[in-house]
């Protein structure tokens, strides 16, 4: 669908937020145009294996993107910038607080040229603040906000996830909603606005069960003792014989009752957190040992073919992965 049809976006980001965020945009019908320096361009062309001389990342993010090279240090670069500013429904960067107006492209600069354009700035830390100018990655927007710490599990160390869960769920997406709600509107009052997205904000925000609990007053939950990061036997990641997982996501205790008659235990159909049992508290661990000793007990294929948990996936919520950790398809798509 292009929902996005008549709107026109100029990109002037690097690696994976901006460009992943203008990409669902043209996804979406949006007509974006990318801006590269002829010399420097974006990192992402050179990280990850390659297709030819360009990474397969860059190939993929910048998909039905149009490609300008233009210096904006340079004053006949930057008067070409500025007339496909005048054209143009937002602008899009990722630079270090400052650099747009050291280039003589700020958002006063690029109003004057066309009132209705929306500037949206990705950032680590914000625009402003004593943060701001300090340099990061995706791991340090996770720590300082806190998300790191509910990824801590018994050994105390913070599990480093292969995904860059701040650019892509801060960053990206807050990005592309900004976006979006500028040009609609700067459509309604002829204005456009500069958006500032904060990486490490944005997931702060987002954080809501355990920033509300500590809003609540209530006390630091060690690792793996609460509802939602394997404190309770109904939500957890659990080895089988082939040192493969089986992810049981049964929080309802309807489906935790027929999770247990599926394996043929259901004397344990009663012993879940809506009846009373504590995450993390003497039950809950007793029967995640008896649980994890049942599981492993077989290969994962015992459990996913239909003799096995075909019953499972379709009345509870599993899914299996790969010994590296990597889970496969969610299966709630089968109880249907």
């Amino acid at each position: 669908m292009r929902l996005l049809s008549g709107v026109t976006v100029l990109d002037l980001s690097r690696l994976l937020p901006g460009p992943l965020s203008t990409w669902h945009l043209q996804l979406l019908g949006a007509e974006v145009i990318k801006i590269e320096h002829p010399h420097d361009g974006d990192y992402a062309r050179a990280i990850g294996p390659l297709d030819g001389t360009e990474s397969f990342l860059y190939r993929h993010l910048n998909a039905n993107k149009a490609l300008r090279l233009l210096n904006l240090g340079q004053d006949e670069d930057r008067r070409q910038f500025l007339e496909l500013v005048q054209q143009s429904d937002a602008v899009i960067e990722s630079f270090r607080p400052g650099v747009m107006k050291r280039l003589g492209v700020s958002f006063q600069d690029l109003r004057a040229v066309n009132p209705r354009i929306s500037l949206v700035s990705i950032s680590g830390y914000g625009q402003a603040g004593a943060m701001a100018l300090a340099s990061g990655h995706d791991i340090n927007y996770m720590a300082v906000s806190g998300w790191l710490y509910e990824l801590v599990k018994q050994s105390r160390t913070p599990h480093m996830p292969n995904v860059q869960t701040g650019d892509v769920f801060a960053g990206v997406l807050n990005a592309a909603l900004a976006v979006v709600s500028a040009v609609l509107a700067a459509r309604h009052s002829g204005v456009g606005h500069h958006l500032d997205v904060s990486i490490t904000a944005g997931l702060l925000v987002s954080n809501v069960v355990p920033m509300l609990a500590v809003q609540s007053g209530s006390p630091a939950q060690a690792p793996e003792t609460s509802l939602l990061d394997g404190g309770a036997p109904c939500y957890r990641v659990y080895a089988t014989a082939d040192n493969r997982h089986l992810a049981i996501g049964a929080l309802e205790l309807k489906f935790w009752r027929k999770f247990c008659q599926a394996i043929g235990r259901i004397d344990w159909a009663d012993r879940h957190w809506q009846n009373g049992q504590a995450p993390g508290g003497e039950d809950a661990r007793a029967l995640i040992e008896e649980l994890s000793t049942v599981l492993v007990s077989r290969p994962l294929a015992y459990w996913t073919q239909p003799a096995g948990t075909r019953r499972l996936l379709r009345h509870t919520g599993t899914s299996h992965g790969r010994g590296d950790g990597a889970c496969g398809q969610c299966t709630l798509r089968d109880r249907r």
